[in-house]
């Protein structure tokens, strides 16, 4: 019996070893601790997994950091607190990052209020800022080409309503689109312009073997970029409102 008990004690992790794969070293800055939210969230957690956590004095000792980079998880003491992780396992720091991020994580510091005041709230959405998007093509050289080039199968403009294919839609139905920037600035890429298309240095010439089925067109990428920037100066076609399905 003593020797199976030598044994097992042989196999088992020391007892230290076990207590520090059980801490997660979290940094928060004094402004953040000050708040005492530290203490009010640590022992909560510590309690429910028994992991626990320790403040260290710089972010280069943490598993975890708290502070300006990284995913927002609240707001209060006049910032946005993100959380950081700085270790690489799947042990304690990620089960602690996990509980922060969860519903009883987020409950836990917004329940927060000392003196009877929530101190923390949930992160306030971030408003994408707006691109401006600024075209550098010469829009009278891009209705030049649109009409040398182009009308054999699209209407480009009002004078040309009548060319193109039926089936092709006008410029000012594909300027109506979302997308419609991407689709004029790498329309050589899109079908079936390919079999037909060559931009100076952009596209490979055709094989030998393998001509255009129809005269090919040229164009430099001064010309591209003028199309794009005539097409952004372009009403779009009104078509209406959405089909409603009943």
């Amino acid at each position: 019996m003593r020797v199976l008990i030598l044994i097992i004690l042989l196999f088992l992790p020391p007892v230290k070893a076990m207590a520090q794969e059980r801490k997660v070293r979290l940094h928060a800055p004094e402004t953040l601790v000050d708040t005492g939210l530290m203490r009010h969230i640590l022992p909560r957690f510590s309690l429910k997994t028994q992991i626990r956590v320790e403040l260290v004095d710089t972010p280069d000792q943490a598993d975890i950091v708290l502070g300006s980079t990284g995913i927002p998880l609240f707001e209060g003491a006049g910032q946005v607190w993100h959380l950081e992780m700085r270790a690489s396992d799947d042990g304690p720091p990620t089960r602690f990052s996990d509980w922060l991020q969860s519903d009883v994580g987020q409950r836990t510091v917004i329940g927060f209020a000392p003196e009877g005041e929530a101190l923390f709230a949930p992160p306030t959405a971030q408003e994408a800022e707006a691109v401006v998007v600024t075209l550098d093509g010469d829009a009278a050289l891009g209705q030049r080409v649109s009409r040398q080039k182009c009308i054999r199968c699209h209407s480009v403009d009002d004078e040309t309503r009548m060319a193109g294919i039926g089936s092709t839609p006008s410029f000012s139905v594909l300027r109506s689109l979302s997308d419609w920037q991407d689709r004029f600035a790498a329309f050589f890429a899109l079908n079936p312009h390919p079999a037909f298309t060559i931009v100076e240095n952009v596209t490979p010439p055709f094989p030998d073997n393998r001509p255009p089925p129809i005269a090919p067109i040229r164009l430099s990428l001064e010309e591209v970029e003028a199309v794009v920037a005539y097409v952004a100066a372009m009403e779009a076609a009104d078509l209406g409102a959405p089909l409603q399905h009943q």
